[in-house]
């Protein structure tokens, strides 16, 4: 029973946490610290908390979280929009690092 829980919660955690998201600005964060996610509109900061604790086995010291809207672009004249995302910073404690080049 233990297993089929802990399996469970491996599986939406890895929905919680779904790709990391690597800008510039994302690249400037790792130097204090700072992962950046892209995560689902319906994630919370806890839950967001508690999947990079147990996916990457490091220490979280906070998650900030923003939605970054969609643009409007043209492509030959067609008006389209890119989907809203929401993106998660994570900022773990000293000396806790997250390799996001690597697969999980």
């Amino acid at each position: 029973m233990a297993k089929a829980k802990k399996r469970e919660a491996a599986e939406w955690m890895y929905n919680i946490i779904s790709a990391p998201h690597i800008t510039e600005k994302a690249t400037l964060g790792s130097e204090h610290g700072q992962v950046t996610f892209k995560v689902p509109m319906s994630a919370t900061k806890p839950k967001i908390k508690e999947a990079v604790e147990a996916l990457f086995d490091v220490k979280v010291k906070g998650v900030n979280t923003l939605v970054q809207k969609g643009k409007t672009k043209r492509f030959k004249g067609i008006e389209g929009r890119r989907a809203s995302f929401k993106k998660a910073v994570v900022t773990l404690k000293e000396g806790q690092t997250i390799d996001t080049g690597a697969g999980i």
